[in-house]
């Protein structure tokens, strides 16, 4: 077992290197509030009290244990928020002697009178599981309870004391390799973003009977280690071990909540605009007798249908003869003017009054050269679909509308329109959608 152990333990090792980079190439770095990157890596130095018993049961080959000075390192790699692998490596020397009885009164005659071991090392690799974080409602907590076991190696010389004085080497003064099983508990103390304060308490589980160079009692040894000490986290962000994915996920619904009551309320707001616009647009362009002029320009309501009516709703007495005429490059440019200054109320289909002077000079083309007109709306994509097909009308219709109640004749002018289906420019800028927003003038 000891040679398979040997075998074992560099391979686990390198697992560990591995099996980090590994995660760390797959980690997607932070780019988005959903995606955070952690560090994973820390390394650890400790000091602590070295005892050479166990409270775990058994009896301890010598009836007086005491406390020598321990130190170690640990190089640890967190995969989960719970889940670590640690190596760990620990020296110093365990004593013990039968100065005294045992608890319960039997004394220890014969055989080595004391005990002084050098421990080289103890090289373990354990799993540590963090037990749960203190505040279910912090990201980032400062105290956290774990848990660890594992296997290694310790390799340590015994040096006996028999009971007339002399001390020897046990086995010759060569060293001994034996398997240790690591079993452990601590509480760890987050005081900064990148060091840990770390308090812990393992026992170790020897596979042999040798760790004091005596064969008493027939049961493996057993020793503790009680330490303190400090861990540096390693690489960029914040420390996997102390992230609370319960928290993240509470305050991510708190948030998807609070959107979704600010989304809901944008839109019974533009729902009750919407209402207003199209009440406002059907009490503009109302025509209860149908002659192609609205009731607010109509001076002659009421007129039978089919008739042919002015500007003003009014009949005419005589039609005047079509005459056939040429739209000159003047014409064009009165058109132009009248395109290039027409504005209106945002969201509506109301004229602003700075756009009266060049429709004014339209119409009164209209009405001179008796030309005919296809107005033509169109709009950006802010919005739905239908809603820009209906605003879009309803400006053409609009500008109709004001042509027509400045003497032009309502059967003169089309008016149609288009939403957003036929952009000039892009909609992804404000230039872009300003140009989009138009009412098109083509004279016939």
């Amino acid at each position: 077992m000891k040679q398979q152990l040997f075998k074992c333990l560099p391979v686990a090792l390198a697992a560990l290197f591995v099996g980090g980079a590994a995660q760390a190439q797959t980690q997607t770095p932070a780019s988005t509030s959903a995606t955070q990157e952690f560090s994973t890596w820390s390394i650890g130095v400790n000091a602590g009290v070295l005892s050479p018993l166990s409270p775990l049961g058994g009896k301890n080959d010598f009836s007086n244990w005491k406390s020598s000075f321990g130190y170690g390192l640990s190089i640890k790699k967190q995969f989960t928020p719970y889940f670590a692998l640690k190596l760990d490596g620990i020296r110093g020397k365990l004593k013990g002697d039968n100065s005294e009885p045992y608890e319960s009164g039997q004394t220890v005659t014969g055989g080595n009178s004391a005990y002084e071991t050098d421990l080289s090392y103890a090289a373990t690799l354990s799993a540590q599981v963090n037990m749960f974080n203190i505040d279910m409602f912090r990201k980032q907590d400062v105290l956290q309870l774990y848990l660890s076991a594992g296997a290694g190696l310790a390799g340590y010389k015994p040096t006996v004391t028999d009971a007339a004085g002399a001390t020897t080497d046990f086995a010759g003064g060569k060293s001994i390799s034996e398997l240790v099983i690591p079993v452990g508990l601590g509480a760890k103390f987050r005081v900064s973003e990148k060091i840990n304060f770390d308090l812990g308490w393992s026992v170790y589980f020897v596979d042999g009977d040798n760790l004091d160079g005596t064969y008493r009692n027939n049961n493996s040894d057993k020793f503790n280690y009680a330490h303190a000490g400090l861990e540096f986290a390693l690489g960029k962000g914040k420390q996997l071990a102390y992230h609370n994915p319960v928290a993240a996920t509470y305050d991510e619904a708190v948030a998807a909540k609070q959107l979704a009551g600010s989304l809901k309320s944008d839109l019974d707001n533009q729902k009750a605009e919407n209402a207003k616009l199209r009440s406002e647009m059907d009490d503009l362009l109302k025509d209860s007798d149908g002659d192609g002029v609205a009731d607010k320009l109509d001076k002659c309501p009421g007129t039978p249908g089919n008739t042919v009516v002015d500007g003003a709703g009014c009949p005419l007495v005589t039609p005047k003869p079509v005459e056939k005429v040429i739209i000159t490059e003047e014409d064009r440019r009165v058109v132009r003017d009248a395109i290039k200054n027409l504005e209106f109320d945002l969201g509506k289909a109301t004229i602003r009054s700075k756009s009266f002077p060049t429709l004014n000079r339209v119409a009164n083309l209209l009405v001179t050269k008796n030309f005919s007109l296809k107005l033509a709306g169109h709009t950006d994509n802010t919005g739905s679909a239908a809603l820009n097909m209906r605003l879009s009308k309803e400006r053409a219709e609009s500008v109709k509308a004001y042509l027509v109640s400045q003497g032009v004749n309502a059967s003169r002018v089309e008016a149609t329109g288009y939403g957003l289906t036929q952009p000039i420019a892009t909609n992804k800028t404000a230039a872009g959608r300003q140009k989009n927003r138009r009412v098109e003038f083509t004279l016939y």
